[in-house]
């Protein structure tokens, strides 16, 4: 799905402490994810890490974000971020026989924004992105709710999800154009959908400038993808690792 990247942007920049002037870091992650399309098999990649924040800009794995502004009051605190980030979705048809004869489904650059309530319970965030890269032309919003848990170099962070997908990323990543159907598949126009995933990362602190993480996480996918031809799952898993050394 639209969070298929090998490391949470979120959780790495949830793991920092506040900036004071710029703090960077560099690491490394490797993440295997589960594909929802028929015959692909699961997706390894291995990836730098590139860690950048600041008092206006914070670069955080495939995700950076413009801060645009912060309202602390007794309620907590409200952060309001442009945003630029990487999604992997989509597929190489000749990888799979069951996709031979489909267009290929690219990756994107999808921008927008966000907004962050932070308050001594969870932290809320509501994200909305349009595709920046015009490849599916599609939208999605997404709203998490995530706590970090720490005791002492170890921290702990849940976190649930709904993501809404519009018509048009259902379409262009699930859907079946005329001139892809065949015989054993039939044409499938993709409609708007809501995702649901649960998921938790583990940081663990070596060292004070030295750390690792483990992150993991399972998305159901609802009727308006599994439905889909070219989808034979009902969820799908991903897990990565990795290591950051902060300056």
């Amino acid at each position: 799905m639209a969070a298929s990247a090998a490391v949470s942007g979120n959780a790495l920049a949830q793991a920092a402490s506040p900036p004071e002037g710029t703090q960077w870091g560099l690491g490394l992650a490797a993440g295997v994810f589960q594909q929802p399309y028929a015959g692909l098999d699961n997706k390894n990649r291995a990836l730098p890490l590139l860690y950048v924040e600041n008092r206006w800009l914070r670069i955080a794995g495939p995700m950076a974000d413009l801060k645009l502004g912060t309202l602390q009051g007794s309620y907590g605190s409200l952060a309001f971020t442009g945003r630029l980030k990487y999604d992997g979705s989509g597929y190489d048809a000749k990888d799979s026989p069951q996709l031979a004869g489909m267009d290929d489904r690219k990756e994107s650059f999808w921008a927008g924004g966000a907004v962050s309530w932070n308050t001594s319970i969870a932290r809320t965030s509501l994200e909305w992105l349009g595709d920046a890269s015009g490849h599916s032309k599609g939208q999605q919003l997404q709203l998490q709710v995530d706590r970090r848990f720490s005791f002492g170099a170890l921290s702990i962070t849940p976190r649930v999800q709904a993501q809404w997908l519009d018509k048009k990323y259902v379409d262009y990543y699930y859907g079946v154009q005329a001139h892809e159907a065949t015989a054993s598949r039939a044409q499938y126009t993709g409609k708007a959908a809501m995702t649901y995933g649960l998921g938790a990362r583990v940081d663990y602190q070596i060292q004070p400038r030295h750390s690792v993480f483990l992150d993991v996480s399972a998305t159901s996918l609802p009727t308006e993808i599994k439905n889909s031809p070219i989808v034979d799952r009902s969820s799908v898993t991903r897990a990565s690792v990795g290591y950051m050394y902060r300056f």
